[in-house]
Parts: structure tokens; sequence; C-alpha cells
């Protein structure tokens, strides 16, 4: 024997022929169509298999099983042989033969060709071997699956035999021993499951996991290992699936290697140690529990399990193991009704009372139990019953009753997959053919069937119950939802589609990519924890938004900017409301949906009864504000608790919008009066600290003017803020008090410096601001803060007509008092100054032909500088205020709306136009407000999906009737732009 003949292969048995030992056949379902199926193949047999129990059994293949009886009638020489040898005879034959395949000859590469026809050619009679011995009565159950198992294992082999001997004659790999190139390889392969366990199922995939050691791999020179043994891997698993008319050999599965989807299939041993060691989870301590090598270097892949020990038998008991596993359990039975077990299209492995649940019951108490107990760490589930049981963690009952079940379930699993060589193990739905199955599997009629499946399920559930049923159900209306483990499950797919996603396959390869820790933030084992038990709550959650598909991907991104989840996912899992209200800004706001993953805290403050009872009064903002800011312990501190606060203020005010408790216009002073506390506080610490630092200036005022839409009180939930600094100061005495004296013009430029850089630097806790001083007088060019006395010379003598412009906006927000009267005076003075109306409007027609010459538009979704957009609205109202201001001061100090109907009351304006205006300028404003919280990037490429979201906010049926609402009122305020402004007023 070499060595990967071990003598688990030559297991004990009569010598007695298949032929002289059969038991009784299975009941005939249709003995007319079997007699004359029997008629097809009776005259190609012996004499003996023509009567007595081996032409019953033959019938019973004939009538039950397609894919036996093809085998029986392709070649009935070969069905005579194996009855007239013992199955044990049959089977070592039959396994000598496979793995020789691999070394066909001493000289020249091998043909794969002819290697795999040879597989091929053993794995269907041997495959008819299992069966006959299977449903002839001669071999139990641990017979069967341990000669399947085996028969893997050396067809693996033989395909690896065959492609390194290739890679041998090519140069590109050098054995050691090449009458046995696998030795001393650096090749680890793992089987792991029911293959790992000696436990295969008749028709089941074989689960490898490819290593390598790059360090022993005996490769040419410049070889790089990892392609090298990939290929490997891949042409292992080409050599055995592919299906000829011979069958196949083998379906493999690399998927249970560490994070599948991203990693080849093949990987270095170092590589795999730190994914096991940081990234490993409990599913995969529990697939270690059964894995085995199987081929390669099999004594560096038994060196490779046992340093892997540590990972798999943890010293503690580990109770977090059970709730893991049991949370994956219900994810499983997660769809409603399920408990109620129905015998038709009944899933024996998964379904409740199955294999699955058995296997769940030994391998969950063996994680553990078996750090301390290495007697409770063997691969057999059967097996690990009895030491479960000698070791006092169950009883006898539990030990028999479910050895008991395992043997029928296994059995009933192998006749379903006899039918048709089929991976299932899914009863028939339909009546006949459930009758038929019973048959089959050795019952006199379906009732006796279903009472012993019943029986033996029964029993299993309430084994199972005792460990895992206490915990309440987070997912009892959602459907199967499976991620453990690896590939994609039917019934999982089926429910994601069921539950609105587009793309199941990629929904599920987003989560299970959670799972395997691609994603920093949920790779702590806490995390993983609480996400598995969170995932079905949180996918029907997403299922309720417009687009599950992008609301999952921006969770995901989400995950990937985030540097911890744990917070988030508790919070999320405590309290429904929450989850669907994060679910909706996934969908509907991901900007906000990204706050609550920076700071899941903010989350409070939607569950606190203020939330539906909006402030929106600047003042009652700021107090808010100051509350949150606390007392900072110093600058730094000042820094990460403003942007703290005002996230959550932005938060509030845009769940609010979104919600729908507050409109757009209120939502945008909400943003505005959170702008302005951040700008006062700001200020107030800027000046503290600077003061400490070069003293006060005597005499010295400084006030900030917000223009722009912070001026007008229509900030978004992402503008940046328009500032001008203006200070003013004692001139017979212009140098600072303080420990590092400073001109005043100097202190000011700094201190408007570091006001810019408290409200604009990135922190730990991310950024505050965005920050413009360009409206400042001299625009980009000079210093920041401008002198007042300055400001108002300027103002007055020297300012273009668009800097006027500018002002109809402006007002002070933060600084001295006395500082900000006189500043506000001087802008009103500067608005009212005597104009020619036709001079304005023509200056405001030429600077808008200009803009619209320069930066143009950028589709129907640019709100801002498309024609008729807000651009021209804005216009229009600051080009009524300065030809009009002079004789109607009460314009000044308003917004667009505001002036457009004032100036319809006083004769400036059409009274419909200014309606129509009016209008127009809440639609687009409003729609403005909801996308800069609604699109992430540009808002003027807004995907179909972000679009719809917009309509369902302007209360539109779709996006197209949304881009045609839009076009309708821009074309209108074009109209109306250039009516008014061409005539002289």
């Amino acid at each position: 024997m070499t060595r990967r003949e071990n003598g688990q292969n030559a297991q004990a048995g009569d010598d007695r022929s298949l032929i002289d030992g059969l038991g009784a056949a299975p009941p005939l379902a249709n003995p007319a169509a079997a007699e004359s199926r029997w008629a097809e193949i009776a005259e190609a047999l012996p004499e003996p298999l023509r009567a007595g129990p081996a032409r019953a059994l033959l019938l019973a293949l004939a009538d039950h099983s397609p894919f036996l009886w093809s085998l029986a009638l392709r070649d009935p020489e070969r069905v005579a042989r194996l009855f007239q040898e013992s199955p044990e005879a049959a089977d070592a034959r039959l396994l000598a033969d496979q793995r020789a395949a691999g070394r066909p000859g001493p000289a020249g590469p091998p043909d794969l060709e002819a290697v795999g026809a040879r597989l091929r050619r053993n794995r269907a009679e041997h495959a008819l071997l299992v069966a006959l011995a299977d449903i002839g009565g001669r071999w139990p159950l641990e017979r069967v699956t341990a000669a399947l198992s085996d028969f893997a294992d050396a067809s693996v082999g033989a395909a690896l035999d065959a492609l390194l001997r290739q890679a041998a004659a090519s140069g590109r790999f050098h054995p050691a021993d090449p009458d046995d190139p696998q030795a001393g390889s650096g090749l680890v392969v793992l089987g792991l499951g029911k293959l790992g366990g000696r436990e295969l199922n008749y028709s089941s995939d074989i689960d490898l996991i490819v290593f390598f050691d790059p360090e022993v791999a005996p490769l040419k020179d410049g070889l790089e290992p990892t392609p090298f043994f990939t290929r490997l891997a891949q042409g292992a698993a080409k050599l055995l699936q592919e299906r000829t008319r011979d069958g196949y050999v083998h379906r493999v599965d690399y998927r249970l290697r560490p994070d599948p989807g991203s990693t080849p299939t093949a990987m270095s041993l170092a590589s795999a140690y730190v994914y096991y060691e940081t990234t490993g989870q409990n599913w995969e301590r529990a697939a270690f529990i059964k894995a085995r090598p199987i081929a390669g270097d099999i004594p560096a892949g038994e060196r490779f399990l046992a340093e892997l020990r540590p990972f798999v038998w943890r010293k503690y008991f580990d109770f977090a193991a059970i709730a893991d596993v049991h949370a994956m359990k219900r994810q499983i039975h997660a769809v409603r009704g399920h408990a109620a077990l129905a015998v038709a299209g009944h899933d024996i492995k998964l379904g409740r009372g199955g294999i699955r649940e058995i296997e769940f019951f030994v391998q969950t108490q063996q994680l553990v139990f078996g750090g301390r107990r290495p007697g409770l760490r063997g691969r057999s589930t059967v097996a690990m019953l009895a030491a479960l049981q000698a070791d006092g963690w169950i009883s006898e009952t539990a030990r028999d009753e479910l050895a008991a079940a395992y043997a029928f379930l296994r059995t009933i699993e192998h006749r379903l997959q006899m039918v048709r060589d089929e991976q299932t193990q899914r009863l028939p739905t339909d009546g006949a053919e459930l009758d038929a199955f019973a048959r089959f599997a050795g019952f006199a009629d379906r009732l006796a069937f279903e009472t012993a499946l019943l029986q033996h399920a029964g029993r299993v559930q309430t084994h199972y119950a005792l460990l895992f049923e206490a915990a309440p159900d987070l997912s009892s209306e959602v459907g199967d939802l499976v991620f453990s483990g690896s590939g994609d499950d039917p019934a999982t797919l089926a429910t994601l589609r069921s539950l609105g996603f587009r793309e199941p396959e990629t929904a599920a390869e987003t989560v299970r990519g959670w799972h395997f820790g691609r994603r920093a933030a949920v790779r702590s084992p806490r995390a993983r924890e609480v996400l598995t038990e969170l995932v079905p709550a949180l996918l029907k959650a997403l299922a309720g938004t417009p687009d599950p598909d992008a609301a999952l991907a921006n969770l995901d991104r989400a995950f990937g900017r985030m540097p911890a989840a744990v917070e988030l996912l508790t919070i999320l899992r405590e309290h429904e409301r929450l989850r669907l209200l994060f679910a909706d800004l996934l969908g509907s706001a991901p900007r906000l949906a990204g706050t609550v993953a920076f700071s899941p805290h903010v989350l409070d403050a939607v569950i606190d009864p203020d939330f539906g009872d909006p402030v929106i009064d600047p003042g009652a903002v700021s107090a808010h504000y100051r509350t949150l800011l606390g007392r900072p312990d110093g600058f730094e501190g000042f820094l990460d608790r403003s942007r703290d606060a005002a996230r959550q203020l932005r938060f509030v005010a845009g769940a609010r919008l979104l919600s729908g408790i507050v409109p757009p216009q209120a939502a945008g002073e909400a943003f505005s009066a959170i702008a302005d506390a951040a700008v006062t506080t700001a200020l107030e610490a800027v000046m503290d600290k600077f003061d400490a630092e070069h003293g006060a200036v005597p005499g010295g005022r400084l006030v900030v003017l917000g223009c722009g839409r912070l001026g007008s009180r229509q900030l978004t939930a992402e503008s940046d803020l328009d500032l001008v600094v203006l200070y003013d100061f004692d001139p017979e005495d212009r140098t600072s008090a303080g420990p590092k004296r400073l001109d005043a013009a100097v202190a000011y430029n700094r201190l408007t410096q570091r006001l810019v850089a408290a409200l604009t630097a990135p922190t730990r806790r991310g950024t505050l601001y965005e920050v413009d001083l360009r409206l400042r007088p001299g625009g980009g060019q000079g210093s920041t803060a401008t002198q007042f006395r300055s400001f108002r010379s300027y103002q007055r003598d020297e300012a273009e007509l668009w800097e006027h412009m500018a002002l109809t906006r402006a007002r002070v927000v933060a600084g001295d008092p006395g500082l900000a009267a006189e500043a506000e005076a001087t802008i009103r003075a500067a608005l009212c100054r005597p104009r020619d109306p036709a001079e304005v409007y023509a200056a405001v027609r030429a600077m808008r032909a200009t803009v619209e010459r320069e930066k143009g538009d950028h589709g129907p979704l640019d709100l801002k500088l498309a024609p008729g957009g807000l651009l021209d609205l804005d216009f229009l109202a600051q080009a009524l205020v300065l030809a009009h201001a002079h004789g109607h001061p009460d314009l000044i100090g308003r917004d667009a709306p505001s002036v457009l109907a004032r100036a319809a009351e006083v004769g400036l304006l059409a009274c419909g136009a200014a309606e129509r205006l009016g209008s127009a300028y809440r639609l687009l404003d409003d729609v403005h407000q909801w996308q800069r919280l609604m699109v992430e990037g540009d808002p003027t490429r807004a995907s179909p999906v972000a679009q719809a979201r917009l309509a369902r906010a302007a209360n539109l049926p779709d996006a197209r009737a949304l881009l045609a609402q839009l076009e309708a009122e821009r074309r209108e305020v074009r109209t109306i732009f250039d009516r008014q402004l061409g005539e002289a007023g």
C-alpha cells in the first residue's frame, strides 16, 4: 500500500459474493414497467442473476432509479462482475485502479483525456457497486459512506498525480520522488464536510481546500507558487467534474477556503494561518472539526491541522460559539410555518428534524466543550454522539435516538440521490412520486414511510430544541437566509428575490463578505456575532426601501468607511424603529446613513419624543448646540465636540426632512441656524485661545458675515459657508496687549485663518464645514479679513454691481453687536443707493449671460445654472432689490421668493408673474434641498433610482414627471426673466 492506502480502506467484511448475501429488495411501485425494462437486459445476464434476490434487486433498480438502471443497461458484464465478487473485494479493486489512474506509465507526460476517462469509468462502476451493496443490505450506512469517501480520496489523489506529472514533464515541477509526486510537494489538500468525516453522500460534492508551502514546493526557479498551485487546483476540478457519455467523477467545491470571493483557489499556509487567527469564524471552526488531509503532502497537512488546533479548539468553554451557530440555524428556519413538518417536499437535510440539526447538535457541543475534552474532537457524527454521552453531556436516550435518526435520514438521503444521481435532499412533492419513493426506501407504502420519518424528525426536534430553540427568532417572517459557509444557497436567493433584491447573488455575496471580514468594521468577533443575529431583520428593513440593492450597497460602503460597527449593530438589533429609519436613510439619503455609520449615537435623537416637534428658531438651535457642546477639555476637545454637535443636529434636520416632519424650506432654516451656532461658538473658542496667546487688541471688534445661501437662511445638507470677516480697532493703539504682541491687522487676519481652520480642519471626529472667503472685497486676493473702514468705503466707492448683488443675501452671523449694527447699516446703505433700473437690469442680464457662457449648465437636474433655474430667480430678485430698494427699502433682508412677492405688491412685478415665479422657486429649491440630501456625488448625475426618490419627495409619480415639471417651470421662469429684465421698469 502507498502512504494514502491506510488500514481504514480495508474494512473487515465477509468474503461472500454479493449475490450470496442479498437481503429483501425494495417493493416495486410499477411492476409492469419494471418487468419491461428488465427484459431489455435479461438475456445479457448470467443465469444466477435472472432469478431470486438478484433479479428482485435489479427489478427495483429498473423501477426506481433511472440513473442506476442506465449503468446496468449500458454494461451488463459489469453488473455480472459486481454480483460475483464480494463487495469488499470489488471496492478494493476499484480503489486501487482509481489511485493508479494518475500514474499510467513511467515515461512522458500523462494523457489527461485518458486519465479522465479511466476515472469516470471507475466512478460509474463504484457508484453501481455501492448502490447494490447498500440497497441489497450488504453494507450498513457507515460502510457505505466510508467507501464513497475513500473513493473520493483516491480520485483527488489520482487527478493531482496526473497534473503534477504533467508539470514535471514540462520542467515546472521537480518532484522528490517521481513515482509519488505528491510526497514533499508542499501541497496540502484538505477534505472538509462529509468527505473529511468519511461520511460522504452518494451524490455529494466534495469540499476541498488547497494550501501550499512556498518554502518547500520544488518548483522551477522563478516560478510563482500561487499561480502554479491555483492552476493545479483548477485543473484537478476540471478533470474530476468534466462530463462525458461516461458521466463524471465528482463535483468539486473549493468555496470553504478562506474568503472565497476574494482569494485564489490555492492559498499559502502562512496566509491561511493569518486568516484563521484574525478573522476565522465559528462556522469555519465547526467545518474544521471534520477537516482531514486527503491528498498532497499528507504529513504537512497533519502538521497544519495540528497548528490550527488553537483556532478550532478553544481552551475555555466557548458558549459564544453556540449562540453564533444557533443564529445561523435560525436563519435557515426563518420562513413562517416551517416548523410544521410536511413530508411532501420536505428537505431531510436542512428541514426541521433533519440531518443538519443532528450535525449542529453534535458540532456545537464539540466547539463548546472540545477545547478541554480532547475526546470530543472526533470527525464522526455518530461516534461523537457516543462520546458526548460518555462524557456526561447528553443522555443515553439522546445518543440512541439521534444516532438512529441519523442512520435513517442518511439512508433516505442516499436513496433520493440514487434516483437520478443528483445532489438533492428534498422529498418529492408529487403524491405518486412520493408513493414510489417510499417503496424505494424499503417501506410497504407511503403511510409507513411518513410515520417513520415524522417519528425520527420529531425526536431530533425535541433534542435539538433543548439546545437551540430558546432564543427569540429575529426573522420569523423573512424566509431562508443562509450566509454562513460559502456559495449561494438557492433558497436564500429565492428569499432575497422575494424581498425585492434585483440582484440576489450580489446581495448574498455582500453579506457573506461581511462574515468573511472583508470590512474591518464587522471583523471583530462581537460584531460578527451581533451581525449574524441582525442580518435577517436588517434585510427585511432594507426590503422596505424603494431600491433594496442600492440600500445594501450603501450599507456595505458605510461599513467600509467605519472603524467599528458593534455600537451601530447593537442599536439596530434592539430598536426596530431605528432599524427601519436607518434602512430608509440607506435607501433615500446615503449621506445621512453615512452620518449614522460614523456616529451611531445620533440615532438617539430619533427616539427622543421631541423629534416629532421640531424647533428651527435660531436661538433655540443655538442653545441646543451649546448643550451638546458642553464644556470641552481644551481647544482640541472643542473641535471634536463641535463636529459631533453639528453632525447630530444636521442629522436630525435631515431625518425630519426625510420623514416629512419639516418641509424643505424649514430644513434650510434649520441647517442655517446650525451653521450660525457653529460659527459663533468657533469664533468664541478661537478668540479665547488667541487672546490668551496674543492679548486683545485695544478697541478691537470683529464680525462674521454670512453670504449666499447661509445669508438667506437656505443652507442645504451639503452647503459650503460663504463668509466675510470684518474687524475694527482703535487707530491710536493698534497693538495687542498679550504675551506675544501683534499688530491689529496681523492679529485679525491670523484670527480669521484660525477661525477658518476651526471650521474646516478634519479631526478624528470628522469635518465640520467647507468655507469660502472669496466674497470679501478683493475676492481671492489680499488679506483674509477686511478692516471695516475699508469695507465701508469700498462698498460706497468701488464695489461693482455684482458685489452689491451678493450683499442682498448678506447678514451678520457672529461677532460684536456694535460692529454688527454698523456693518448692517453699511450694507443697507449700499443696497439703497439710487440706481437706474434699466442699467441694473442690463448689467444683471450681462452677468447672467457671462455665467451661462463660462459655466453652461449640466443637464435637466442642474437646478442652479440651467436656464430658468435658481440662478435666474436669485438674479431677478437681486436685480429688483438693487433697482428699487431706494424707493422700497423693505425689499432688503428677504429671501428671493419674499422679494418677488413684495415686488408684486408694490407694482414692480406683475402679480401673475410673481405667483408663477414663487411657485417655480419653491419647487426648484425644494428639489435642490432633497437633491443635496439624497444624492451622493454629482447631484446633476443622479441615477434613475435617485431620480425616482426625488420625484416621490416632490409628490410626483416618477422621474419622467419630475424632469418634465422642472423643464416646464424653468421655461416659464426664463421667459419672465427675459421679459422683466428686458424692460426699463
